[in-house]
């Protein structure tokens, strides 16, 4: 019995790289059942985060990648729920510009992780980041894509770490397989369908 559900939260606060700053909203994302549940990103405050797991035990923190805007709380909110934090190695060079400590486990591509009868289906989509992954769950129809892929297009990469040509194969390569009616659950703004940033993306 598939009970799996998604609850989610906008935080607020800032992204820094390179020198420079910027205000942001980040979606947050917990999928889980009324049990067990996993958090998908820990940005800017940890107290909303909480109060989206709502006594849930949390079986991981799993970041999308590491720019601190994504994981500026995710050593906190392993801790505060004795969690595991989860980041794909490659993206070990972002991590450490925000954190000493390393992440408690990695992320690979084909990984799979169960929670309330879902299965989520690790995608290492680098790009925006050299550890970013996408997270597919066919029983609910849905990928959640961080910064990889945005209502729009594809995310930034005009800073250190990020390389547009290789956003746009990983998105070709491991998101536009999916279904066109996948909806698309991003790390900031509004949610999209994979049919229709093909379209957005088009012959590009």
């Amino acid at each position: 019995l598939m009970a799996a559900r998604i609850d989610h939260a906008i935080t607020s606060g800032t992204f820094t790289l390179d020198g420079e700053t910027f205000d942001v909203d980040n979606n947050v994302w917990v999928i889980g059942d009324n049990w067990d549940c996993i958090v998908i990103d820990a940005p800017h405050d940890l107290g909303a985060i909480i109060r989206l797991i709502d006594g849930r035990r949390v079986k991981a923190v799993v970041c999308t990648h590491a720019h601190d805007d994504h994981v500026r709380l995710a050593p906190a909110l392993g801790r505060a729920t004795q969690a595991p934090v989860l980041l794909h190695p490659a993206d070990l060079p972002v991590w450490h510009l925000t954190h000493v400590d390393e992440p408690d486990g990695p992320l690979a591509e084909g990984q799979t992780l169960t929670i309330g009868g879902a299965t989520i289906w690790v995608l290492h989509t680098p790009g925006h980041a050299p550890g970013a992954v996408c997270l597919y769950v066919p029983a609910l129809g849905t990928v959640f894509t961080g910064d990889t892929l945005f209502n729009g297009g594809p995310g930034a990469t005009g800073r250190s770490f990020s390389d547009r040509d290789t956003l746009v194969a990983s998105i070709r390569a491991k998101l536009f397989g999916l279904p066109d009616d996948t909806v698309v659950r991003t790390g900031h703004g509004d949610n999209t369908t994979i049919g229709a940033e093909k379209a957005n993306l088009g012959t590009e």
